[in-house]
């Protein structure tokens, strides 16, 4: 596979921009080689430079679940830049997408719209600091929510596939008030919850964490979170930037049935545009600015191109609601074709699985929290992925990434994945 195009584009990037790239784990630095520069996509395919195909299975980290340039969001995008681009002023778009984000959501009373995961997931925080009057947080091990100083102690994600231990630029100050724990311990959360309840306004966790891999919860965790936070005033905020609209129209809180007080959105609501969103019950979504006096703003919140391409992809999940079986089906499809490839060739692994997430880890033990996802042998991790691209699949470039399926993957780009499985040797 020719990528000359590629690896020039590489060389003159790094003159340019830190590292050659914007966002850390697209430099290939956990699996090594040259990143990849894309010139198109359509459906589940996406096309470098060098005018190579690649099955998608980032799917631009999440947003991409109807596939690439679907015609409806297409359509939308198309008819909203004949108008205008943005305006700085409120638009009718932003009252449709809230009213379907609510019928969609139903624990969702008002939601606020912003430009990025992060942002939500600061802004809920601060929302829960001024709802409680209490300062301190907790974050789970491995659980990416942005990069805000507040939540980058011990975070998965790209701090992870850079093995970065200290994180640079962020005062001890506001790291003392972020207090973390593995994921699915119980123990370990009802004990901190029992010696920090007068001072935690919130608990924040991804439901379906997809920042270490795919890590679904244990039977009872989110259940257990819950009364703790009912029981002790403490605001349960479900970090959904990934599951959100992907696992069920209702995201991680329908699947799993467990309900948040606050829910941060992302990805998905954007149709590939950025944005962000959070949202939950009236009390406390009612003191936000201007109604009340947790301040939050955004110049270019709720512009009407992200507006529009977000409003579509929700209607079409909305009323195709099958999507949700069929990107389920392809999931199972997959972790059980993969396992059984796996098993004849005596590799050891665990392919973790939900709905349209899923993740291999090249290890024996099941996968619970960081320290489990963190113990696979990640230099056959490296030959994995390379081998998958080398025959134009595209894998995250990272062991702590879930995988995103689209609804445009055919049972052909399947086989094909398995077929190109069958063929790896470590």
């Amino acid at each position: 596979m020719n990528t000359d195009k590629s690896k020039s584009l590489f060389e003159e990037a790094q003159k340019h921009i830190p590292g050659g790239v914007n966002s850390p784990v697209r430099a290939f630095r956990q699996v090594g080689g040259t990143p990849l520069f894309m010139n198109h996509a359509e459906g589940a395919y996406m096309y470098d430079e060098d005018n190579n195909r690649y099955i998608d299975y980032i799917n631009s980290w999440g947003p991409m679940i109807l596939g690439h340039r679907h015609p409806v969001v297409q359509d939308a995008l198309e008819q909203q830049c004949k108008k205008a681009f943005s305006f700085g002023t409120p638009t009718h778009l932003e009252i449709e997408i809230a009213r379907l984000i609510k019928t969609m959501v139903p624990n969702i009373d008002m939601v606020r719209m912003v430009n990025s995961g992060t942002e939500a997931c600061m802004s809920a925080v601060r929302l829960a600091r001024g709802y409680t009057g209490k300062s301190k947080i907790l974050k789970f091990e491995g659980h990416y929510h942005g990069h805000a100083d507040m939540f980058l102690k011990k975070a998965g994600s790209g701090l992870a596939t850079l093995g970065i231990k200290q994180e640079g630029g962020i005062p001890v100050a506001v790291s003392e008030d972020t207090l973390v724990i593995a994921f699915n311990d119980a123990a370990a959360l009802e004990e901190l919850v029992k010696t920090h309840k007068d001072e935690l306004a919130a608990i924040i966790v991804e439901p379906v964490a997809g920042n270490m891999g795919c890590v679904p919860p244990q039977d009872g965790y989110l259940q257990l979170l819950r009364k703790l936070c009912t029981d002790n005033n403490i605001v349960l905020i479900f970090d959904e930037v990934m599951t959100g609209f992907r696992l069920a129209p209702g995201g991680a809180q329908e699947r799993l049935n467990v309900w948040a007080d606050l829910v941060t959105f992302g990805k998905v609501i954007g149709g590939g545009m950025p944005v962000g969103a959070f949202g939950g019950r009236m009390d406390i979504m009612s003191m936000i600015a201007p109604l009340g006096n947790v301040y939050q703003a955004g110049t270019l919140s709720g512009n009407p191109l992200a507006m529009s391409a977000g409003l579509a992809t929700l209607s079409v999940l909305n009323e195709n609601k099958h999507i949700y079986t069929d990107l389920d089906t392809k999931g199972r499809e997959l972790k059980t074709r993969m396992n059984d490839i796996f098993k004849k060739k005596n590799l050891p692994h665990v392919i973790n699985q939900v709905g349209s997430m899923i993740s291999i880890h090249f290890c024996n033990d099941v996968v619970t929290d960081f320290q489990s996802a963190t113990a696979g042998n990640n230099d056959t991790f490296k030959k994995f992925f390379h081998h998958m691209l080398d025959n134009g699949i595209y894998l995250p470039p990272s062991a702590f990434e879930t995988w995103f399926l689209c609804n445009s993957l055919s049972q052909n780009d399947i086989d094909t994945t398995i077929s190109t499985c069958e063929s790896f040797s470590a």
